[in-house]
């Protein structure tokens, strides 16, 4: 090198084994023994002239990804949105590639949604696909493809296709977790509807609104792949062989089956959501009319003990020793009535409470009543 010229800085290559789940080179459907870097598996497959790769990702960050996206020709905005996740279902073509984003689902046991705080769990996979070559990033801990690897290499008669056939696999594993969490989503919606139309059981609004939270996530997840797996099936964009091609019809018919429940389990939550809400409007006035009911009772010996207290001289027995008992009585009398009139137009219950609460208020007027007729209520 020339005195004088300082020499260009070498980058080195960022370690991604941490992020790189499996890599492996597949020729004629069988997978080449051995370990592979990203940089060997391709160089080999290149070399030979047939085979491709598949690479693995969990959680990569984007300068873990950049190394393999300088090395596999992926395209820049397709690698960022791959490293941030949070990304609708979409499919991208670019030159001579395509990106598709998938959003996976999980069903989070529970015993009841009454006491549920998250029914359906959300995660993305993401896959680069190239003529030979398939890249597949995950976000999410539950939607491993080591199960789905061991599946397809004991079939190579299918992997002969291409990574096609491993994109293929990952959506229809995919919306096979749909189907799964979209049936057991049913049994909570029908728990559910069992408590809003039971005769006894309290309705609970936050309950519905949860429930309705959860398959919006779930139309959210699964409304928007529908159009990606039509493209996929037309085969208008490439890089998808014609014995493909009637793979991905199969996976957009079972969609349209996961969107079908999805869609009517919305509407039946909305007409839940509504008898909830009615529900819950029937018990509050049916507790405003026992509050008022009460309230009319309990007026009358306000009333009464109200005029009694106004310090006049000249009042109904006010010099007579059996004045006070007779004046409770004529109280207690009234309420009664009062009582029973509103317990016949069933403004009030029949319930243990209020036994209760008339059998106090008449224990506590008759202490009064003996105390006065004994004497110990009359003023010295």
């Amino acid at each position: 090198m020339p005195s004088g010229e300082s020499a260009a800085p070498q980058r080195k290559p960022v370690p991604v084994s941490a992020y790189v789940v499996d890599c492996a080179v597949y020729v004629n459907g069988a997978r080449l023994p051995g370990r592979w870097s990203h940089g060997d598996a391709i160089a080999e497959v290149r070399k030979r002239g047939e085979g491709f790769v598949w690479i693995g990702l969990y959680k990569p960050q984007a300068e873990q990804l950049q190394d393999i996206a300088e090395t596999y020709g992926l395209p820049e905005p397709a690698v960022e949105a791959a490293a941030r996740a949070h990304q609708r279902p979409k499919l991208d073509r670019y030159d001579d590639s395509l990106f598709m984003v998938l959003k996976t689902v999980h069903y989070v046991a529970h015993e009841s949604p009454d006491r549920a705080n998250e029914i359906v769990e959300t995660g993305e996979i993401m896959a680069f696909l190239g003529p030979d070559f398939i890249v597949t990033v995950r976000h999410g801990d539950h939607s491993g493809l080591r199960g789905l690897r061991r599946e397809l290499e004991a079939m190579p008669q299918r992997l002969r296709f291409g990574p096609s056939v491993v994109l293929h696999a990952v959506a229809d594993r995919v919306v096979d977790d749909y189907l799964d969490v979209s049936e057991l989503f049913e049994h909570d919606i029908e728990e559910a509807e069992s408590v809003v139309f039971g005769p006894r059981n309290p309705a609970g609004a936050e309950q519905m609104y949860l429930l309705k939270r959860e398959v919006l996530e779930l139309r959210r997840s699964t409304a928007p792949l529908s159009s990606p797996l039509r493209r996929l099936a037309d085969g208008d964009l490439g890089l998808v062989p014609r014995e493909v091609r009637s793979y991905f019809r199969d996976v957009d018919d079972h969609l349209a089956v996961v969107i079908d429940r999805v869609t009517r389990a919305d509407e039946l939550l909305n007409s839940l959501v509504n008898a909830t809400l009615a529900k819950i409007t029937l018990q509050q006035n049916n507790d405003m009319r026992k509050i008022t009911a009460w309230a009319a009772v309990i007026a009358i010996p306000t009333m009464a003990v109200g005029v009694y207290g106004m310090n006049f001289t000249v009042m109904p027995e006010l010099g007579w020793k059996y004045g006070y008992p007779i004046a409770l009585g004529v109280i207690v009398l009234a309420c009664l009535v009062v009582y029973r009139i509103l317990r016949r137009n069933k403004w009030l219950g029949s319930g243990r409470t209020v036994i209760w609460v008339v059998l106090l208020v008449l224990a506590w007027l008759t202490l009064i009543v003996v105390q006065i007729s004994l004497g110990l209520g009359r003023a010295p």
